[in-house]
């Protein structure tokens, strides 16, 4: 509740607002399994702005917990990390976690989208929902890739929009 007041705080005194919670880093990871944590994430969100979508991993127990309160839930796809075959991602610590290829990620990227589909480390295909695209901004030639993933989609056709 406090980081998401925060935020709400240091958003309106720049100007703007605050339009999503996504959880972060080691959290994200945590709440896709861990019940008592994501209901505690969902729960904050409610009680400061039920009308706030929250970002994450589709069939996640945190999806289960905000939609049980009534939140919109957004499933996003990782264009520049690998997955494994249950749909949740390969931890960073392990051998290609990061994907590089921008040309590769933007192919993957539109499979995703359009077939709903991703090759997990295990070369199984695996379903996955997408509703929002990241790309992290950390990762080396972030704006390569983003820029090959949104000529990509746009190329296929397919039409780009803020989810909020």
């Amino acid at each position: 509740i406090y980081q998401i007041g925060a935020l709400q705080a240091l958003a309106r005194a720049a100007g703007s607002g605050v339009a999503y919670v996504k959880p972060h880093g080691a959290l994200y990871n945590t709440v896709v399994n861990h019940r008592d944590q994501a209901r505690a994430v969902a729960e904050a969100v409610h009680a400061v702005d039920p009308s706030l979508p929250v970002l994450g991993l589709a069939r996640s127990v945190l999806f289960e917990e905000a939609e049980r309160l009534g939140l919109r839930t957004v499933p996003e796809a990782f264009a520049d990390r690998s997955y494994r075959p249950d749909g949740q991602l390969v931890s960073r610590r392990e051998r290609n976690a990061v994907l590089r290829d921008p040309d590769e990620i933007a192919d993957r990227v539109a499979s995703m989208v359009q077939s709903g589909r991703v090759v997990a480390v295990d070369g199984s295909t695996i379903p996955i929902a997408v509703e929002s695209v990241c790309v992290h901004g950390d990762s080396p030639g972030a704006v390569q890739i983003a820029t090959a993933v949104r000529d990509r989609l746009l190329s296929d056709g397919v039409e780009l929009a803020a989810f909020t």
